[in-house]
């Protein structure tokens, strides 16, 4: 089991940035990616974005269009999702989360495929 704490989410306004990390503990070197994800209001949980921690394999939804990266620190067991030219539309709490089985494509994005999750974090976007 990997316990995971997200942090670094607020309010900004339109067109800002935020930096949400997300702190693995416990049994990492059992996951193979982490994810983020995000819940708004009356919607689905959808992916966002994924990384592995060997090679580091990045993968992010359609709808970031360049603006979000996803990073990882190994040693700090740690990972980074940095959120630039935020819209209103991205307003919704943000969760990390881990997986222990191998991925690639778009085999990475399912969400019930991830074995745990953080607490999320709100990430609210003012127009």
């Amino acid at each position: 089991q990997v316990q995971l704490v997200e942090s670094g989410g607020g309010l900004v306004q339109a067109g800002g940035s935020l930096r949400l990390s997300c702190a693995a503990s416990g049994r990492t070197l059992s996951s193979y990616a982490m994810g983020w994800f995000r819940q708004a209001p009356g919607k689905e949980r959808e992916f966002v974005a994924a990384i592995t921690w060997s090679v580091p394999i990045q993968y992010y939804a359609a709808f970031v269009k360049g603006r979000f990266t996803i990073s990882r620190d190994n040693a700090k067991n740690t990972v980074y999702l940095q959120m630039n030219s935020l819209k209103p539309e991205d307003t919704a709490v943000y969760y990390c989360a881990a997986r222990r089985s191998y991925c690639s494509g778009s085999g990475c994005y399912a969400s019930e495929s991830y074995d745990s999750w953080g607490q999320g974090t709100q990430v609210t976007v003012s127009s």
